[in-house]
């Protein structure tokens, strides 16, 4: 392949990592989203013409088009300078992005934030976050994001444009919040990591399913009740790094993850992630809507988890 020049160079946008919140943020559970470096994306213009410029930029093409549509209805949450946009897709601009597409790492929200940061007219900065701001931020990327998915909390691009953890509260109250520093003590055996499928998810219709299920009163229930209690649980128990706390609660919402939301697991992982229950060397989570991407993995001693999963691809983002 040859070398490709790139003309200018934008701001970069991160990728994302919800570690709790996937889905009990619709019913108001609480969630915490953090920045994840290891991959990003900003806009270029490409001096070669190649396949993957065009299909990037063919992309953006389609976005456009639903932009203007909603403009036409006056439904842009936002005022969005197209005439410029469109103006620069037409000189060959695209998204360059390492940020895998359906793995639950941000790509979509990170496009949403880079829009946002060049053709908003208005823009709340990235510096002015207080929760008014916030909530009115995440409500506009809610639906510039719903492109993507067919419904957006906005939490993914609100996290990728100001590059800070944000803890939700409730459907009112966000925050942006101090991580405990990862430790880097030799002997500290628990650790977060990433596990991946080596396959796609499709967000959209995994959340209509979702959204099917919270029509029955029981799934509903169970989601305000056992669901948000690990799961709110599970995210005090991290912001105070109580690790004990945190490995039980991650324990109770793996088994409740696995009981309910199984169309959201890879049938391949299912018995692994029971086994990591059962064996208590590792609890599985979702990394988003799921369905493939990358799934979330707890162990008390990362090392053990590391033997048990010898045949699959780790990457350890947190130790504790």
């Amino acid at each position: 392949m040859s070398v490709i020049k790139k003309t200018i160079q934008e701001s970069l946008f991160y990728g994302k990592i919800l570690l709790f919140g996937e889905y009990g943020v619709i019913e108001d559970s609480m969630a915490l989203s953090i920045p994840y470096d290891n991959f990003n994306g900003r806009f270029i213009f490409y001096s070669e013409d190649t396949q993957f410029a065009k299909e990037s930029n063919s992309h953006l093409i389609k976005y456009l088009a639903h932009l203007k549509k909603q403009n036409l209805k006056n439904q842009l949450p936002c005022e969005l300078d197209l005439k410029s946009f469109e103006a620069d897709i037409a000189k060959g601009m695209l998204f360059d992005s390492s940020i895998p597409q359906g793995y639950g790492v941000g790509s979509s929200g990170a496009l949403v934030a880079a829009i946002y940061d060049k053709y908003a007219s208005n823009k709340i900065s990235e510096k002015n976050i207080e929760n008014g701001n916030i909530l009115k931020l995440k409500t506009i990327f809610g639906q510039l994001e719903s492109y993507f998915h067919g419904t957006s909390s906005g939490l993914d691009p609100l996290i990728c444009y100001l590059n800070l953890p944000i803890l939700i509260k409730s459907k009112s109250e966000l925050e942006s919040v101090g991580i405990p520093e990862t430790s880097q003590i030799n002997d500290s055996k628990g650790g977060i990591f990433l596990l991946n499928t080596g396959q796609t998810g499709k967000t959209a219709p995994l959340v209509e399913h979702f959204m099917d299920r919270c029509k029955e009163e029981g799934f509903r229930n169970m989601i305000k009740t056992q669901f948000k209690k690990y799961n709110d649980a599970s995210i005090s128990a991290f912001l105070k790094k109580d690790g004990k706390s945190l490995l039980s609660n991650v324990k109770g919402l793996s088994g409740i993850l696995l009981e309910h939301f199984k169309p959201m697991i890879p049938k391949v992982y299912q018995e692994l992630w029971k086994d990591g229950i059962d064996s208590n060397s590792y609890y599985l989570k979702l990394c988003g809507s799921g369905g493939g991407g990358f799934i979330l993995g707890f162990a008390e001693d990362i090392e053990v988890a590391k033997n048990k999963l010898h045949n699959y691809d780790l990457d350890v983002i947190y130790r504790f």
